[in-house]
């Protein structure tokens, strides 16, 4: 995996070559990654879906994180990142299901580790009860879902937690999850990109 090799930019978002996965890392290159946020609407409420990354995860393990997300290789197009979604979750999404919501760029920073992301983020309104997943053991380890109005008050500062439910899979045994999930308990993105998902998704529920 650290072999992989990436497109990386520049400051001014231009293309300025390929490195390995490693390397943009250790350098701190821009380089470009897919997100995918589920969201549902059930009962009058909106959801948003969050997977709990594995242990076994070199990068932020047992954190929350994007419903699901990767690395574009240098011969991938957007739409190739669809294949995170199937890999990770088990469940199929069709290219024209993805509802885009832009680019974010964003920067984060590990001891050794910069993470300097080109994301293109996508919403899609999952149909999918939670017992559909067939998760990916050795990267995902549970996948929960969050009123997404309390999510966005968590974002904004307004809470300082937000109530989960799904299900988590530990030594191979499947258990319900219920629990608060505070900023301690998500990988450590930058808050602002955060509140810049939120203010996405809420724009696009208050068009649909």
């Amino acid at each position: 995996m650290k072999n992989e090799m990436l497109r990386i930019f520049d400051d001014n978002n231009q293309l300025i070559g390929q490195a390995s996965r490693a390397e943009v890392h250790r350098l701190g290159y821009w380089h470009e990654t897919f997100h995918c946020w589920f969201i549902s609407h059930e009962a009058a409420k909106d959801y948003i879906y969050l997977q709990l990354r594995s242990l076994d995860k070199e990068d932020y393990p047992d954190l929350f994180d994007i419903t699901a997300a990767g690395h574009l290789l240098v011969d991938e197009t957007v739409e190739d990142g669809i294949r995170e979604v199937e890999e990770e979750l088990g469940v199929k999404v069709k290219r024209e299901e993805l509802i885009s919501i832009g680019k974010i760029h964003y920067e984060a920073y590990k001891e050794e580790f910069i993470d300097k992301e080109i994301a293109h983020v996508f919403i899609y309104e999952t149909p999918y009860k939670i017992s559909d997943y067939q998760l990916q053991l050795e990267e995902v380890a549970g996948i929960v879902c969050v009123d997404f109005n309390h999510f966005y008050n968590f974002c904004f500062g307004k809470t300082n937690s937000f109530l989960a439910e799904g299900f988590i899979c530990q030594g191979g045994v499947k258990s319900i999850f219920k629990d608060d999930i505070t900023y301690n308990s998500l990988v450590p993105h930058e808050l602002s990109f955060y509140q810049q998902v939120a203010e996405r998704i809420k724009q696009y529920l208050n068009r649909r």
